[in-house]
């Protein structure tokens, strides 16, 4: 029996005892599982946490390719742009050396045509053939006029580019060699520009006059007329203004120009007000030729421009 209860015993103690070790072996388990599972969310953290930071990058570095395209898109805009300006600056340049062209072939045209004219005279008068014309005279005058023209040309660029007194030195060269048609009008315009320009606005009114005197017909009178009106309306001088506007509204060359329009429309201005003001006591005068500034056919050059 005591053989029995020893065995009983000892069997008992080996159960206690595997029991513990099954529950250490358990705990110990629970442990490695438990590190196994924090590592494991550990490592999903930093992948977490390393995808959105490239993330974060993918997305800077979009906003940076995209901020360029736009960019890019809005350089080529304005390469665009400056391109047709200047697209259309080369179209309207190759279109008035075009027509200056033409102008010249038109006047070489009418030099041939005049010495055509003058041969048949000749041979009318004296009735025997005349001898042959020199062709000398026909290319001097061509030249001249390529000449005068390409002066003008530069001139103009001068007054663009504020250079006054170069320009106006250009267009009285101009005005001196040719003195008649297109080419004496408008050189006699532009110097009165300069001098407009360069404060001289006495000399610029004797040259506006000189030439509304010179081409009563041209191109440049009612524009002309319209700005002497305007200087006048400047200084306060309101009867040299009425007279210049009632000369472009008497003149048939003016009738269809827009100068006709805003001088009939000043001009009522100023009589509505003058009506309104009464009547004023008007001082004896010799009428508008005397109260206009002396012509001269050749200005002054003007001061340095400021």
């Amino acid at each position: 029996m005591k053989k029995l209860a020893i065995g009983i015993v000892s069997i008992a103690f080996a159960l206690v005892g595997c029991s513990k070790i099954t529950m250490l072996r358990t705990e110990e388990m629970k442990a490695v599982g438990s590190d196994v599972q924090t590592g494991m969310q550990q490592g999903l953290d930093s992948a977490v946490l390393k995808l959105s930071a490239e993330n974060d990058s993918l997305r800077a570095e979009m906003d940076s390719l995209k901020a360029q395209l736009e960019a890019s898109a809005l350089v080529q805009k304005r390469m665009m742009a400056e391109v047709t300006m200047l697209s259309r600056r080369m179209g309207d340049e190759s279109e008035r050396n075009d027509s200056r062209q033409e102008e010249i072939i038109y006047r070489l045209d009418m030099l041939l045509g005049k010495s055509d004219k003058i041969l048949a005279k000749k041979v009318v008068v004296s009735g025997a053939p005349a001898a042959p014309i020199s062709m000398d005279s026909l290319e001097r005058e061509a030249e001249k006029l390529v000449e005068a023209e390409a002066m003008f040309n530069t001139a103009r660029s001068d007054y663009h580019r504020g250079e006054y007194k170069l320009a106006y030195a250009g267009f009285k060269q101009v005005y001196e060699q040719m003195k008649t048609g297109e080419l004496g009008e408008n050189s006699l315009y532009w110097m009165a520009l300069c001098l407009i320009d360069a404060n001289q606005v006495e000399k610029a009114k004797k040259v506006f006059t000189s030439l509304a005197d010179a081409f009563p017909e041209g191109q440049k009178v009612c524009t002309t007329m319209f700005k002497l009106a305007a200087i006048y309306s400047t200084e306060g001088n309101i009867d040299m203004q009425k007279q210049y506007l009632q000369k472009i509204l008497n003149s048939k060359t003016c009738s269809t120009s827009g100068e006709f329009e805003q001088a009939a429309e000043i001009l009522q201005e100023i009589l509505e007000q003058e009506t309104q003001a009464g009547p004023k006591a008007v001082e004896p005068s010799n009428g508008p030729e005397a109260a206009a500034p002396a012509t001269e056919a050749q200005p002054a050059a003007p001061a340095p421009a400021p």
